[in-house]
């Protein structure tokens, strides 16, 4: 298979016939947790790349199961776009309803399947007041871990994710205006876990970051830094071994990466999935001196 890669004069010149915006298809959680099952298979990271699995499914059961969420009205549609704001901005929605509903029926359903210390860390999801749910929900929304208990964090971002992800379905390619930070998600304004390049039809080729809250995905120019849009010294790195299906794009300017999820090199790689099967790699950039620009919230980092 042979995977054209567009310069960014060529990007301009094809605009028109680029997917600028991919909103998440029906079954992105499934597909995560089908991908994390085959991820785990002799990983050393198994175990939870196996827990994150049944939680992805969870995920799916609740977005499938779930009644359509209600939009902001047409007219603040139309002004997001106009003034090129994202349209579901958790500083302009809010907490949803039912949200730490979702929090504790997902924690439920993973619960048994955990040892005693991962079933005790989740219980306090169960057993704290609402007003610490809520509290612990803000702090991942901000990219605020200084007092946020990495424990549940990914029980808390997969009910937010499950729920931006059911709005983000409802919206239409064409209420959206690309955004006016380029690194940060169209939809919702949130930063991206990685960068996917795609593979099939008009998207071949083409990068797109996978947001980390509403699962949808934005074209980006290839060989600029998705953070910076510096286009000199851009460098990747891989661990040795292997297909290379992942990939960390450095940037010296602003010192920052984030990793390039390569499809032609395994179809069914996904950018939250593999990024979480390839922790090694971080570690590795960080001794480098790199500072990772995405998060991904089924695994928070603590302050060093």
């Amino acid at each position: 298979m042979t995977t054209t890669l567009l310069q960014p004069g060529e990007i301009e010149a094809a605009a028109g016939d680029i997917p600028e915006l991919r909103l998440p298809p029906a079954d992105v959680f499934l597909s995560r947790a089908r991908r994390l099952e085959q991820l785990a298979e002799g990983h050393t990271l198994g175990d939870y790349l196996r827990f994150v699995a049944r939680l992805a499914r969870a995920q799916q059961e609740y977005l499938d199961a779930g009644p359509a969420a209600e939009l902001p009205a047409p007219e603040r549609l139309a002004q997001c776009r106009e003034h090129q704001m994202p349209p579901l901005a958790p500083a302009g929605l809010g907490l949803p309803d039912g949200w730490r509903d979702t929090a504790r029926h997902l924690a439920r359903t993973v619960l048994p399947s955990l040892p005693a210390t991962g079933q005790a860390a989740l219980e306090s999801v169960l057993e704290k007041q609402d007003a610490w749910l809520d509290a612990q929900a803000l702090q991942l929304l901000d990219g605020n871990v200084q007092g946020l208990d990495a424990a549940v964090a990914p029980i808390i971002g997969a009910a937010l994710q499950t729920h931006w992800t059911r709005l983000a379905r409802q919206l239409e390619p064409a209420q959206v205006a690309r955004p006016e930070h380029p690194n940060l998600c169209p939809v919702c304004g949130s930063h991206s876990v990685s960068s996917v390049v795609r593979i099939g039809s008009a998207e071949n080729g083409l990068r797109y970051l996978h947001c980390t809250l509403c699962s949808s995905e934005w074209h980006v120019v290839r060989a600029k830094c998705s953070n910076c849009d510096n286009t000199r010294g851009i460098a990747h790195y891989h661990l040795e071994g292997g297909k290379q299906v992942v990939q960390a794009e450095s940037c010296p300017e602003c010192q920052t990466y984030l990793k390039l999820i390569q499809q032609e090199k395994d179809p069914f790689a996904d950018p939250v999935a593999d990024d979480l099967a390839t922790l090694t790699l971080d570690l590795l950039m960080d001794e480098a001196g790199f500072t990772r620009s995405g998060i991904n919230w089924y695994l928070i980092h603590g302050p060093a």
